[in-house]
């Protein structure tokens, strides 16, 4: 993938920025700081010209300010479904926002005037909104308001999340600790925390969690967990109760992360010690860090500024804001995308999340005709004059990876089982090389194919 600055907004009177929302439905984006400052903003080609070239420049369409809370904005978070605002600020004000006829005002508030609140977040079916304060209150309502329940827990509370099922609630607490709660706020167990070193656990505070909910199911084997500390060190899970996590250790003094609309990556983002030059003290400067759900390092991108605090993405995975001192920056994201192009047919794989495979689709440019085939696991594509290679990994505990030579319809006509993760691939007329970080294996498929 490849990563790279290309808009930034500034806000108002210099207040700096503590938080910045996404809504990834319809592209509002909510950003909050310091002096109860809340907008509402809409980039033009959102949605209307997402199909532009990404760098392409973008006006606002929307750029509201919101009145109504006057400390520090502290939460922000979307309701997508129903197309509502929650936020909160340091005073524990809370305000829930809906759109009349294009512009945003105030449905709801509350004021439980006794702690601030840390954090708010919907269910995957936005039904249930969990609002946890610092003082250990946490309260379950419904999206029209409604009380379900309400507990005092005997910790101090940072963060809070929903399991994509919406059977769990995630508590974590400001020494750095994440419990298990069911729907009804009764204790269940806590979350193994594998990636501090030992006598540390309870001294570092979290920066961020995020449990992606696009794959469900008992058979997903994606992690999809993400729980990240203030001191770089990252696990990334299959549940809460994995007990082989992946581990990351960013170097960074983590500030946030969150998944990308297709959990196929998460951005860690926070500040990196620079040393000078000169005798005096090191510099920070803000990093965003992409990884795979495997824990493999994608992309690293620098931030200008002094305090990188928030990030939120795009709803298709394209771009990402960062909210930095008094501006909103906005990075656009290349993937890297599985395709290939021979004998006039373009063949490409699309991951179908909903069915946790790739939709592989060739399809012949000059009959517009195409072939589909639904395969699992697809890592590369590769091609050549007359046929293409397609790389995918056994769908069974053995880890090895397939190699597959298709023809311009689909149709496989060879295939070798390896025993290395092929970490880059080349196809030529005649051989397919697929190397691992100390193997490299030829094939000469042309013998066998013609045959």
């Amino acid at each position: 993938m490849f990563v790279y600055l290309s808009k930034k907004i500034a806000i108002p009177h210099n207040l700096a920025l503590q938080v910045v929302s996404w809504n990834s439905a319809q592209g509002w984006i909510a950003c909050g700081g310091e002096s109860g400052l809340l907008k509402v903003l809409k980039l033009e080609s959102s949605t209307e010209g997402g199909n532009r070239t990404g760098g392409a420049q973008s006006n606002l369409s929307m750029n509201q300010t919101l009145e109504g809370h006057q400390g520090n904005i502290m939460v922000i978070t979307w309701n997508e479904q129903f197309r509502k605002l929650t936020t909160s600020d340091q005073n524990g004000l809370i305000i829930v926002w809906m759109l009349h006829r294009g512009i945003w005002f105030e449905e709801m508030i509350n004021n439980r005037n006794r702690s601030v609140v840390r954090d708010m977040k919907w269910s995957a079916d936005c039904q249930k909104i969990c609002i946890i304060y610092e003082d250990g209150a946490v309260i379950v309502g419904t999206v029209d308001g409604q009380r379900l329940w309400g507990k005092e827990i005997k910790t101090q509370l940072a963060f809070v999340e929903w399991s994509p099922d919406g059977k769990n609630i995630l508590f974590c607490t400001l020494n750095g600790e994440v419990h298990v709660y069911d729907t009804e706020g009764v204790y269940s167990h806590r979350v193994p925390i594998y990636c501090l070193d030992n006598g540390t656990e309870g001294s570092v505070s979290i920066a961020g969690i995020d449990w992606y909910d696009g794959f469900t199911g008992p058979d997903n084997q994606v992690p999809t967990l993400c729980v990240g500390f203030e001191n770089g060190r990252v696990q990334i899970m299959r549940s809460d109760a994995d007990d082989k996590p992946v581990l990351i250790d960013t170097q960074l003094r983590c500030t946030g992360l969150k998944w990308d609309p297709n959990g196929m990556t998460v951005a860690i983002a926070g500040m990196q010690s620079q040393q000078q030059a000169g005798p005096g003290p090191d510099r920070e400067v803000g990093v965003v860090q992409f990884y795979a759900p495997t824990g493999q390092h994608m992309r690293t991108l620098r931030v200008p500024g002094t305090n990188l605090r928030s990030i939120s993405w795009e709803g298709n995975g394209l771009r990402l804001a960062l909210a930095v001192d008094s501006h909103i920056f906005f990075a656009n994201i290349r993937p890297d995308y599985l395709w290939g192009y021979f004998s006039k047919t373009l063949v490409y794989a699309v991951l179908k999340k909903e069915r946790s495979e790739h939709v592989v689709v060739f399809w012949d440019t000059q009959s517009d005709e195409k072939y589909t085939k639904y395969i699992k696991h697809v890592t590369h594509i590769r091609s050549s004059e007359e046929y293409c290679v397609l790389v995918t990994k056994a769908d069974d505990a053995s880890g090895q990876h397939i190699v597959i030579v298709c023809n311009d319809i689909g149709s496989p006509v060879d295939s070798k089982y390896l025993h290395i993760e092929p970490l880059h691939v080349a196809m030529t007329s005649s051989h397919i090389i697929v190397a691992s970080e100390d193997v490299v294996y030829i094939w000469m498929y042309r013998s066998s194919v013609s045959k």
